[in-house]
C-alpha cells in the first residue's frame, strides 16, 4: 500500500500565487474550509456561494493577490465542468427517462413479483441498486420512496426492513460509482483510470451494500420498528401510461455505459499496444461522454418510444432533466475552482513536503479528509470534491490501481455519519416520518457502516493488488 512515509516524487507545479510558508498555508485552508462549513451550517447559504466565497478566503489568508485567486478560481471552475457537466447532463436525462417512461416501475415491478419473505429485503437493494447506477441519490430516493412504502404496506413489513436496503443501494451507488458526479469530480482530480475506477468500485461496492442493506436492515428494525405511513404512499407517477418498456430493455439500457466503460477497462488491461486499432476503438466506445450518450440515444428508442411517447414528449422529458441538475453543476464547478485556488496556493505541495514524514496510508489519510469536511458541511459532494483537491498530489506516485482506490477511499469517507445539516437526512426522516432521533439510529448509523465498510476495503484491497 502506498504510505506517505514513503519519499514522493512531487509533480513540477505551476508557480504558486502565494509564497507564503506551511504555516500560513495551513491557517489559509482551515480558514477556507470553516468559511465554507459556517456559511453551510450556519448560515444556509446555498453551498455553490459557500464555495466560492470560501475560496476566495482561502486566497486571502494565504496572502495571495485577488485577480490571481480569481483566476485560479475560475480556471478550476471551468476545467471541473468541462470534464465533468456534460457527464452529469447526460445521466439526468437518462434517468428521466427512465423515470418518465415507466421502465423504473417496470424494473421493480417484474423483481417485486420475484420476491417475497425473507427476500425482499435482497429485492429491495437490488432495485435501488440498478436505478441509482444512473440517478442522482435525492432523485432515487424520490422515486423509490413510493415503492418502499407500498411494499412495506402491502407486506406487513417494518418499514426499516425495507427501506434500509433500498437507501443503502442508492448512497453505495451514488458514493463509489462513476458516472456520479462526487466519483467522476475525484476521478478527473487525481487523473485516474474511470474503467479501473468502476470496476474496483463494483468489487468494494457489493459486500458493502451487503453488510450496511439487509443485514443492517435487521438490527435497524428491532431499534425503529415504526410501519410506512399512510399519507406519504402517494400514486405512481406513470400509472397514465398505457404501456411501458419491457424489463429487459430497460435494465440492458441502464447498465450499457457501464458496460461500455467496463468493456474498456478490460481492453486496455489485455491490449498493451496503444496504436493497436481493437483499443482505439474501445477507448472511444468506452469514453464516459461516448458511452453516456449511446445509453440517451438507445435510451429514448427502448424506453421513450416504447412507452409511447412522441417526438414533442421526449423533447419535454429532456428539458425537465436539465432544469434540477443546474444547482449541482454550480456545486461541482465551485468545488474545482476551491481546489484550483488549493493546487495554486501551493497547498497540494506543502502537503506533500509535511506528509514525507508521516505513517499515515495516503489512502487512509483521503478517507479521513473526507470525513472531516462532510461532517462538517453535510454534502458528500462538497467533501469529495474539496479532499480531492487537497489530496491530488498524493497521486503521483501512485499505480493505477492505487489511484483509483484513493478515488474510492474519498467516495467512502464522504458517506460517513449524515446528520442534520444533510439534505439527505431530512428527506429520509419526512418521507418515512422518523423523529430526529429515530433517523440517526437508522440512516446516520447506515451512511456510517457505508463509509467504515467501504474504506476497509479499499485499505485491504490495496495491499493486494
Amino acid at each position: 500500500m502506498t504510505s506517505l512515509s514513503v519519499e514522493m516524487l512531487a509533480a513540477d507545479p505551476v508557480a504558486p500565487i502565494t509564497s507564503a510558508g506551511h504555516a500560513q498555508l495551513g491557517i489559509a485552508v482551515l480558514a477556507g474550509i470553516a468559511v465554507i462549513v459556517l456559511l453551510i451550517t450556519k448560515f444556509r447559504v446555498h453551498a455553490f456561494l459557500a464555495l466560492t466565497i470560501g475560496s476566495l478566503a482561502l486566497g486571502a489568508v494565504a496572502g495571495a493577490p485577488l485577480d490571481k485567486v480569481i483566476v485560479s478560481f475560475t480556471t478550476g471552475l471551468g476545467a471541473t465542468v468541462a470534464g465533468v457537466g456534460v457527464l452529469i447532463a447526460l445521466g439526468a436525462i437518462l434517468g428521466k427517462l427512465l423515470a418518465d417512461s415507466g421502465g423504473a416501475d417496470q424494473i421493480v415491478d417484474t423483481i417485486l413479483a420475484k420476491a417475497g419473505g425473507r427476500a425482499m429485503p435482497w429485492a429491495m437493494v437490488l432495485i435501488a441498486s440498478v436505478i441509482g447506477l444512473p440517478l442522482f441519490f435525492e432523485v432515487g430516493i424520490v422515486l423509490l420512496i413510493p415503492v418502499v412504502l407500498m411494499v412495506a404496506k402491502r407486506g406487513n413489513y417494518s418499514l426499516m426492513r425495507i427501506g434500509i436496503p433500498a437507501l443503502a443501494g442508492l448512497s453505495v451507488m451514488h458514493g463509489l460509482i462513476p458516472p456520479h458526479p462526487g466519483p467522476l469530480v475525484a476521478i478527473d482530480a487525481v487523473k485516474a483510470n474511470l474503467g479501473i475506477t468502476l470496476a474496483l468500485g463494483v468489487l468494494v461496492a457489493i459486500p458493502t451494500v451487503i453488510i450496511a442493506g439487509p443485514l443492517f436492515s435487521k438490527v435497524a428494525a428491532r431499534w425503529v420498528d415504526v410501519q410506512a405511513p399512510d399519507k406519504m404512499i402517494p400514486g405512481r407517477a406513470t400509472d397514465d401510461l398505457e404501456k411501458r418498456p419491457s424489463f429487459g430493455a430497460a435494465v440492458a439500457t441502464i447498465l450499457l455505459p457501464v458496460v461500455l466503460m467496463l468493456a474498456k477497462a478490460l481492453v486496455d488491461i489485455v491490449v498493451d499496444k496503444p496504436t493497436d486499432s481493437v483499443q482505439r476503438v474501445f477507448d472511444v466506445i468506452g469514453s464516459p461522454l461516448i458511452a453516456l450518450l449511446a445509453a440517451v440515444i438507445v435510451g429514448m428508442f427502448t424506453l421513450g418510444r416504447a412507452a409511447g411517447f412522441t417526438k414533442d414528449r421526449l423533447s419535454t422529458t429532456v428539458d425537465k432533466s436539465l432544469a434540477p441538475i443546474a444547482g449541482v453543476l454550480l456545486i461541482v464547478g465551485a468545488g474545482g475552482g476551491f481546489k484550483g485556488v488549493l493546487v495554486d496556493s501551493g497547498v497540494g505541495q506543502m502537503i506533500l513536503d509535511i506528509s514525507k514524514s508521516w505513517a499515515i496510508p495516503a489512502l487512509l489519510l483521503a478517507w479521513l479528509i473526507a470525513v472531516i469536511i462532510r461532517l462538517a458541511t453535510g454534502s458528500a459532494t462538497v467533501a469529495t470534491v474539496s479532499a480531492a483537491g487537497l489530496v491530488a498530489p498524493l497521486a503521483a506516485d501512485m499505480s493505477t490501481a492505487h489511484t483509483a482506490l484513493l478515488v474510492l477511499a474519498i467516495g467512502a469517507g464522504s458517506l460517513f455519519f449524515s446528520h442534520v445539516n444533510d439534505a439527505g437526512f431530512w428527506l429520509v426522516k419526512e418521507y418515512f416520518g422518523l423523529s430526529v432521533g429515530q433517523t440517526i439510529k437508522t440512516w446516520s448509523i447506515m451512511e456510517t457502516i457505508i463509509s467504515v465498510v467501504a474504506g476497509g476495503l479499499v485499505l485491504l484491497l490495496s495491499l493486494v493488488i
